[in-house]
């Protein structure tokens, strides 16, 4: 049985996951990563950013969950909101779509605690993430603001020097259009 000090750490990509486990890790945590991402777009990216999670896994010594690639769990869920900015409905169903496999999982695994590594961003509205996590499992979902206390900056000068490859989009087909069309 998981006690409760582990937490399971919902990992959009490994950048974001090399602050937020430290930072996890330096509270006394036992991490576990669950890596779910049926939004990632092409399937070519999202090994890619595979990779680099198996890669930080190795670095701090974690187990990570790999759930199934399955876009169309995703495209069933969010394809209809195609038009929608970043930010918006899409982006609110897709960050529910994962915490809510994460909660799942941690509730199987009998894990005290849940969180993401979504809230390094500064696109990503953390107020936003955390009602969504607290909607799907309540108190057992820990806000935590990992771009905090230049959470993002740390993140993103590790991967540089580790030499981890870097994604320049979100994630889905829609936010990759979006990246293409502001070059």
């Amino acid at each position: 049985m998981i006690e409760k000090s582990n937490i399971l750490l919902h990992i959009c990509c490994g950048i974001c996951a090399l602050e937020s486990i430290k930072r996890l890790k330096q509270q006394n945590y036992e991490v576990v990563g669950h890596f779910f991402n049926p939004n990632i777009y092409p399937e070519s990216e999202y090994l890619k950013r595979k990779q680099v999670v198996e890669k930080v896994a190795e670095i701090y010594k974690i187990r990570v969950i790999y759930d199934e690639y399955e876009p169309q769990v995703w495209e069933n869920i969010c394809g209809s909101y195609k038009d929608e900015p970043e930010g918006g409905k899409r982006c609110l169903l897709c960050y529910q779509l994962r915490l809510k496999k994460t909660f799942e999982v941690a509730l199987k695994e009998n894990f005290g605690f849940f969180t993401t590594t979504l809230t390094i961003s500064p696109h990503k509205k953390s107020n936003v993430i955390f009602e969504i996590g607290e909607q799907i499992g309540g108190k057992k979902f820990l806000k935590i603001d990992f771009k905090k206390q230049d959470g993002f900056k740390n993140t993103i000068n590790l991967a540089k020097q580790l030499g981890l490859y870097r994604q320049n989009y979100c994630g889905c087909k829609f936010s990759l259009k979006n990246s293409i069309s502001k070059k």
